[in-house]
C-alpha cells in the first residue's frame, strides 16, 4: 500500500520518529498496510462518512481509512510523538486528516460529531478499549452518533462482547452490546502482525447499533448485571439478594433457581424494568 499512497513504508516512519512501542499507552503498531485496509475494508464504504479513529500512532490504519476514500478522519491520540508523522499523513491529504492529542477516554465523540455518516475505526489500546466500547454504547441519545463500529480487541474480549446466553464469555459486556448494537468477529489477526508482538490473538469486532432496543434504565441494566455476573455460579436468588432477590426475581417473571449466564438480554432488561 505504500506503492498506492506514496507516503514511506511504516517500518521508515517509526525509525525515522523513533516511535517504539510503550507498553504503558498499550500501543501494538500493525506495519502490514494491506492489512489495516482489510481492517478498513469491513467498515464499508466511508466515501461519504467521518471516520473517528482512536490511536492511530504512526498511521498505518489512517492511511489505509483515506486511501479507501473516506471524507475525512478525526484521530485521537495521546502520544505526542505521534504527532509529526500524523502530520506527513495530512500533508499528503489536504483537509481530511484532523488530528487531536488527548485521552480518547475523556474525549466528547459525540459533540466532534459532524452532520452526515460517523463510522468508528479503530486498533483500540488494549488497556482502554473495552470501556471506550461501552462509552460508545451509552451515548446521551439512542440511535448514536455513529453508523458503525469497527474495533480490533483481544480475542477474549471480542468473544465477551458477541456472546449470548448459554455462552462460557457471557457476561455483563455481551448483555450490554446484545442489548445496543448487532455485533459480529469479522476476523483474527495473529500476535506477529503487531510491532512488538502482543501475547494473544486479536480480533475485529464490527457492531451496528439497535435502532430499537428494548426500553430499559442503563443504571438499573448495570445494577442487575453487576450483581447477577459479580457471583454468575450461584443461583439469582441468591446473587440479586442485595437489589431484591426473590421478590425482583418473582415480579420479572423468571425462575429465582436459574443462573445469570441462562438469562437472555430481554429477561435481563425484564429484572431492570422491574427494579
Amino acid at each position: 500500500m505504500a506503492a498506492l499512497d506514496g507516503l514511506p513504508p511504516l517500518s521508515d516512519v517509526i525509525r525515522r520518529h523513533g516511535l517504539d512501542a510503550r507498553k504503558a499507552l498499550g500501543q501494538n503498531f500493525i506495519l502490514d498496510l494491506n492489512l489495516t485496509q482489510k481492517v478498513a475494508r469491513n467498515a464499508g464504504p466511508l466515501e461519504d462518512a467521518t471516520v473517528f479513529e482512536v490511536g492511530p500512532g504512526p498511521g498505518g490504519l489512517t492511511r489505509a481509512i483515506l486511501a479507501l476514500g473516506a471524507k475525512k478522519v478525526i484521530a485521537v491520540e495521546r502520544d505526542p510523538r505521534c504527532l509529526p508523522a500524523l502530520a506527513e499523513v495530512s500533508a499528503h491529504y489536504p483537509g481530511r486528516l484532523e488530528v487531536i492529542e488527548g485521552d480518547a477516554l475523556t474525549t466528547d465523540f459525540e459533540a466532534l460529531a459532524p452532520e452526515g455518516p460517523v463510522k468508528i475505526i479503530a486498533n483500540l489500546p488494549y488497556n482502554v478499549g473495552t470501556q471506550l466500547l461501552v462509552n460508545w454504547l451509552l451515548p446521551k441519545q439512542w440511535p448514536p452518533f455513529w453508523q458503525s463500529l469497527t474495533l480490533m480487541f483481544q480475542k477474549e474480549v471480542g468473544l465477551r462482547i458477541v456472546a449470548d446466553e448459554e455462552d462460557d464469555h457471557y457476561g455483563r459486556l455481551g448483555v450490554l452490546c446484545g442489548w445496543r448494537a448487532n455485533a459480529h468477529m469479522a476476523f483474527d489477526i495473529p500476535p506477529q502482525a503487531f510491532t512488538p508482538p502482543p501475547k494473544v490473538t486479536s480480533t475485529v469486532v464490527h457492531l451496528t447499533p439497535n435502532e430499537n432496543p428494548i426500553p430499559c434504565s442503563v443504571a438499573n441494566l448495570e445494577k442487575v448485571t453487576q450483581a447477577a455476573f459479580g457471583q454468575r455460579r450461584k443461583m439469582l436468588r441468591q446473587s440479586l439478594k442485595p437489589i431484591g432477590g426473590e421478590k425482583l426475581l418473582e415480579k420479572a417473571g423468571i425462575d429465582p433457581q436459574r443462573r445469570a449466564e441462562t438469562l437472555s438480554v430481554e429477561e435481563f432488561c425484564r429484572l431492570a424494568n422491574s427494579l
